[in-house]
């Protein structure tokens, strides 16, 4: 009976949460839908339309969202490549590896560094490489942030996986890599969306990789054109809100797509 009577106090409460979390990004894309130059003058709702801000943002920045999505894919494919078998060796006792545990606080020790200490390192290893303003150099950047993120993500739910369904595989005659590749990973696929998700997220949203691994305009992501962008464009407010209204999508219909595969990734290696 208690339960039923504060339900709707705690639906009201959580609408209110909602509302105040999402409201900027109401303001954002209302903005955007204005056409206005002054943000004290924008009206609550967009009554009249004006999408110049969105014909501006897609004439100066299709490039670099083109840019970022291929940065972020890469990444992606780099993180669960490199993830996956990590993952994998530190979660099975007959392939763990000597000093896993060593291994495993050590991943979790990197999610601790700063990223501009990262991000300082990285500039003079990759001068001497040639990989500032490239494509693999941000790729490989980024990737560093996910790897240790997803193998941990990973070594959880595949810690899960019954064991008597890789003995059985190895009975049959299967190879450890068959097992990897035909058992394993099939079953960890709800891990391995949520990781892939996770990565691209990282990538997407990275600035400051973009910012010290890039020194010219041959490579310029979406964060890093967009903070270009406000520098030159600081009367212009539905541009720039056109301009992350853009940057937002992407990741946004990600999210409502994979979102079921989320839950269950990120709960899976909790539950034995």
């Amino acid at each position: 009976m208690d339960r039923t009577r504060t339900s709707p106090l705690r639906t009201g409460v959580g609408v209110v949460v909602v509302a105040v979390l999402l409201f900027p990004v109401y303001w954002m894309v209302n903005t955007s839908l204005q056409g206005s130059e002054n943000l004290l003058t924008t009206a609550w709702f967009p009554v009249d339309l004006d999408l110049s801000g969105y014909r501006e943002a897609l004439g100066s920045q299709l490039g670099n969202l083109g840019t970022s999505l291929a940065v972020a894919l890469g990444a992606v494919v780099v993180c669960l490549a490199v993830a996956a078998p990590a993952a994998y060796g530190l979660s099975r006792s007959s392939v763990r590896l000597p000093g896993g545990a060593l291994v495993v606080i050590a991943l979790v020790i990197t999610q601790m560094i700063p990223g501009i200490v990262i991000a300082n390192g990285l500039f003079s290893l990759y001068n001497g490489l040639g990989l500032v303003n490239s494509y693999l150099g941000l790729v490989l950047a980024d990737a560093s942030l996910g790897v240790p993120f997803c193998v941990l993500l990973m070594r959880s739910f595949m810690a899960n996986i019954p064991t008597s369904l890789v003995e059985a595989a190895k009975i049959d005659g299967a190879s450890e890599p068959r097992v990897f590749a035909s058992i394993v990973l099939p079953l960890s696929r709800n891990a391995l969306v949520t990781a892939g998700v996770f990565a691209f997220l990282f990538a997407w949203s990275d600035f400051l990789f973009a910012l010290t691994l890039t020194t010219g305009s041959e490579v310029t992501p979406i964060t890093l054109s967009m903070y270009q962008f406000i520098g030159a464009h600081t009367q212009s407010w539905s541009a720039l809100m056109a301009t992350a209204t853009l940057a937002s999508i992407p990741a946004a219909v990600l999210l409502v797509l994979a979102q079921k595969y989320i839950a269950a990734g990120v709960t899976g290696g909790a539950v034995k």
